[in-house]
């Protein structure tokens, strides 16, 4: 199994600024003010999946859709220049509905903070999905009585047993204060995050000895993340850039040969 020092090197070498200009977490680095950043990055939560240059493409086609504004677009509630908009397997029927739940959200409230900070905190101490499956659940009880697959897919089901990758990502984002992530939520802790599971992260989290489990699902990712605490308790999702950048630069470096 790899070693703490080693995933420490690695994690050093890939957690700087130059990560930030090819990945989603880019966006939160634009806005200005709290609210454009943790919208922005839930936003860019939602279409990361796929084709990285795609799904970045996708973001950037709703920042100009949105005058480069995301809170402010999103409070007016004037959502009329996202028709014909799709990605994958949501057509514009099921990413509006979210844009309308997100306006309604942040002129009857405080918005995402609240709603993540009242779902976390009245679950501590029960499994960490029970959290999330609150805020997935706000979404679901306001979501329109036809909504299609492809709102679902935005917004997986957390009682499905998957990864939780974009959800968890985003939270990294929020919660960690480093170079990267911006850290502007602090009613948890590092310590308290679950790994943004994708395909680079299992297949070297494998590769390195950390994770026996060869399904990419929820399982994994508390198996991943409990090992990882066990080598630093205080900030285990650090790791992600160890086992992430690290297998991108991998698959690059095979594609050149």
């Amino acid at each position: 199994m790899i070693t703490k020092n080693e995933l420490d090197r690695l994690a050093e070498k890939y957690e700087n600024e130059n990560f930030i200009k090819d990945d989603p977490v880019q966006f939160i680095h634009r806005g200005k003010y709290k609210e454009d950043k943790e919208l922005s990055g839930f936003i860019a939560s939602l279409f990361a999946y796929g084709n990285r240059k795609m799904f970045i493409s996708k973001i950037n086609d709703i920042y100009e859709r949105a005058d480069n504004d995301i809170s402010n677009y999103v409070k007016n509630g004037d959502f009329k220049n996202l028709k014909g908009i799709e990605y994958r397997f949501s057509k514009d029927y099921d990413i509006i509905p979210i844009f309308n739940i997100l306006h309604s959200l942040y002129n009857e409230s405080k918005g995402l903070e609240e709603l993540f900070k009242y779902s976390f905190i009245k679950d501590r101490g029960e499994k960490y999905d029970h959290f999330l499956d609150k805020v997935v659940d706000y979404f679901y009880a306001r979501a329109p009585k036809d909504a299609k697959q492809g709102f679902y897919h935005m917004l997986p089901n957390p009682k499905n047993c998957g990864a939780m990758k974009r959800m968890n990502m985003f939270l990294r984002w929020m919660v960690r204060k480093t170079p990267v992530d911006i850290g502007i939520w602090n009613f948890m802790s590092p310590a308290d995050l679950y790994i943004p599971l994708d395909v680079h992260v299992a297949r070297q989290s494998r590769d390195m000895g950390l994770l026996t489990r060869k399904s990419n699902d929820y399982t994994a990712v508390r198996e991943l993340t409990f090992k990882l605490k066990s080598i630093c308790p205080d900030d285990p999702i650090k790791y992600d850039f160890a086992m992430f950048a690290f297998g991108v630069e991998l698959n690059k470096n095979k594609g050149q040969k």
